[in-house]
């Protein structure tokens, strides 16, 4: 049986600040360990219920976050930047479920702790058929092409809510309860760990019962930008368009493609912010 991994750090119990989730941070160190912690926590559950074969995709910044040696379950390890499917790299029809592990609320979310949506200097909000997404729910999308259940959630209470809408039954880890975007209350790293066990367990003993994401075909992404510098840039991309100053669509019955002209659309922003 094998599982998917897709590790974001935003939704590690105790982060609430860049600093700790950021390459050259003074806390990133101790932080990425956390993570790592969350990550084997998911792959351990997964174990006791079944699970063989697990491929973590790095899907943090510049997506080198982890040390591969410390991984448990001996998973294998994608890393590196500018992936053409970005955080879901990697992931196709062999796969048997999908975990999303240490994700965080979407840009225009009330009070997540370090909510965004893959860029906060270019993306105000996206939406995945009029539904407000975060990157989970955005992601969603390769799991519903290659029809494979996303089952597993961690972070906060917000990316837990947000991921629901678009998988029904999800199991959620809520490991804090964001208080603002730059504070929250968090579990024990041990009882986070406990907590993001018990549910990868659960998640993959339901699997049976599990099903793709619930997204209708075709799929409308809307995209708002915070300028329009950004928007006119985006509308250059075959099969975006262009609806208003800040605004694009991007439409159509295959929702990997869908998908991949909004990878496209960020890695083309990236470049204006970087």
């Amino acid at each position: 049986m094998k599982i998917f991994i897709s590790s974001d750090m935003e939704g590690t119990a105790g982060v609430v600040d860049w600093d700790q989730c950021v390459i050259g941070g003074s806390q990133y160190p101790y932080y990425t360990g956390l993570l790592t912690g969350e990550i084997n926590a998911a792959i351990e559950g997964a174990s006791e219920a079944g699970a063989t074969e697990f491929l973590v995709n790095d899907a943090h910044s510049k997506m080198a976050n982890l040390k591969p040696d410390e991984l448990a379950g001996r998973a294998s390890y994608l890393s590196g930047r500018y992936k053409p499917m970005y955080m879901m790299q990697g992931l196709d029809e062999s796969f048997d479920a999908v975990f999303l592990v240490s994700y965080h609320g979407s840009m225009g979310s009330e009070g997540s702790v370090l909510s965004h949506t893959y860029f906060p200097s270019a993306f105000a909000e996206v939406t995945v058929n009029g539904v407000v997404a975060g990157e989970a729910g955005i992601n969603a999308l390769v799991a519903r092409a290659y029809g494979v259940p996303m089952v597993l959630v961690t972070g906060d209470v917000t990316t837990a809510e947000e991921t629901e809408r678009f998988c029904p039954g999800i199991k959620t880890a809520v490991v804090k309860k964001s208080i603002t975007r730059f504070s929250a209350e968090a579990l024990h790293p041990e009882a986070a760990r406990d907590l993001i066990r018990e549910r990868a367990r659960a998640a993959v003993a339901d699997l049976p019962g599990a099903a793709p994401p619930s997204i209708d075909l075709p799929v409308t992404l809307g995209i708002s930008f915070r300028s329009s510098d950004y928007c006119e840039l985006a509308a250059r991309i075959a099969g975006v368009e262009r609806t208003g100053a800040l605004s694009a669509v991007i439409t159509g019955d295959d929702p990997l493609r869908i998908y991949q002209s909004f990878i496209t659309v960020v890695l083309l922003c990236r470049g204006l912010v970087e």
